[in-house]
């Protein structure tokens, strides 16, 4: 082999060194930033259950606590009795909640505090809360009724009687009655929410559409909001929503017509007094409970008006 040889044997087998160093020190720094990207990665995946629960509210206007028990069947209430010719009273509550100072009906708010109260005080009287189901089945189809029934019914539809009333009843075993205007359904938190309520024994009943004056609507619009509110309550809740609530109270003949066209058993109104077998079922009376009363003018209230 010449000089020449020799030299570019040597040339060439440094240029390998110099290539081989390159090859070796990219594919570390091929490797660095894979393992940068895998550490990068996982630092993001740790974080995030962070960041989601921080963004997540703790608390919504439709956030409710699991009903602890479930409703206690009326066979095993005291003094369980057939009861086809038995008056009941029928509570009207609205809101369940804190009135903000520029709300409107002060009378309607019934703060939680009073709420509770009063189903103790109810309790402690000896009253057993159950349907208006339950109470037609035993005036009508040989059902029993606990001893000194009353049923709680709650009008339009509002977040505080899922927050407030539904766990408050379920600690005790009881259910309510939810005359639910359609058109509050989304403040209530919408249909899955309402399901809570009837899997705690909850009955669902119609309260309209839009809760109009039906005694000045077009029969059109009167049919729409008795019928079209009690096929969606029927799909949504899968109960028969026999029962009818007058929004304000509000009705004449034309209305009461138009209701039992409508295929419902019986109606509740605002007028005062208890409601009874022997009467027009599409007129049944309740008791009003108002703001600030306590457990014991409920129970005044309740003896006045029988």
């Amino acid at each position: 082999m010449d000089r020449d040889d020799a030299l570019r044997s040597r040339r060439a087998a440094q240029d390998h060194r110099v290539r081989r160093r390159r090859l070796i020190a990219a594919g570390a720094l091929g490797l660095l930033v894979v393992l940068a990207g895998v550490l990068i990665s996982r630092g993001d995946d740790a974080a995030a259950p962070t960041a989601v629960h921080q963004a997540t509210p703790t608390s919504t206007p439709h956030t409710i606590a699991k009903p602890e028990v479930k409703t206690i069947p009326i066979a095993s209430m005291p003094g369980a009795h057939l009861a086809p010719g038995e008056p009941v009273a029928v509570l009207m509550y609205h809101v369940i909640g804190v009135r903000p100072p520029s709300a409107p009906n002060p009378t309607l708010w019934v703060t939680p505090q009073e709420f509770t109260a009063q189903v103790k005080g109810l309790r402690k009287a000896g009253y057993n809360a159950v349907t208006l189901r339950q109470v037609w089945d035993a005036w009508h189809h040989g059902g029993k009724l606990p001893r000194k029934p009353v049923v709680l019914s709650f009008d339009d539809g509002y977040a505080g009687q899922v927050r407030y009333a539904l766990p408050t009843l379920a600690r005790r075993g009881w259910a309510g009655v939810l005359n639910l205007k359609l058109g509050n359904l989304k403040d209530m938190g919408g249909t899955r929410t309402v399901r809570r309520m009837t899997r705690a024994g909850w009955e669902i009943d119609s309260h309209t559409l839009t809760h109009p004056d039906l005694t000045t609507v077009p029969a059109q619009q009167l049919r729409r909001e008795l019928v079209v509110s009690r096929a969606r309550l029927r799909r949504y809740f899968h109960q028969a929503v026999s029962f009818f609530c007058y929004p304000s109270g509000r009705f004449d003949a034309t209305v009461v017509a138009a209701v039992k066209d409508a295929g419902y058993k019986a109606a509740t109104t605002v007028e005062l007094g208890w409601a009874k077998p022997g009467g027009d079922p599409y007129t049944l009376p309740r008791v009003r409970i108002d703001a600030g009363m306590s457990p014991s003018a409920v129970l005044q209230r309740l003896r006045d008006t029988r």
